[in-house]
C-alpha cells in the first residue's frame, strides 16, 4: 500500500465494461508522479487516500472481476501537507 492524494476525477465517457460505471481518480505521489485509481471509497480531490497496486487492486474494489491495477482503499483521516513533503 501507498499513500496518494486525489488529484481530480477523471470522467471517461467510453471504457471497457470491466470497469463497470466505477469512479476514477488521478492520483499523485510524494514526488508529484500522477496515475489513475479506481475508487471504491469516494474519495474527493484534496484527500489523501490508501491505494492497493498489483492483482491485490482487483480484490479491493469487492469484485476480482473488476481491471484495475490501483484502487483506493481508504481516506486517512489526519495527514498534514508538511508530512506529505518531508
Amino acid at each position: 500500500m501507498k499513500i496518494h492524494r486525489v488529484v481530480r476525477d477523471l470522467v471517461t465517457t467510453a471504457r471497457t465494461p470491466t470497469l463497470q460505471a466505477k469512479s476514477l481518480r488521478v492520483v499523485e505521489d510524494d514526488s508529484g508522479d500522477l496515475e489513475v485509481a479506481l475508487d471504491s471509497v469516494g474519495a474527493k480531490p484534496g484527500d489523501f487516500v490508501i491505494t492497493i497496486s498489483t492483482s491485490a487492486a482487483r480484490h479491493a474494489t469487492g469484485d476480482p472481476k473488476i481491471t484495475t491495477d490501483l484502487t483506493i482503499g481508504g481516506i486517512i483521516d489526519h495527514w498534514s501537507e508538511e508530512r506529505w513533503h518531508d
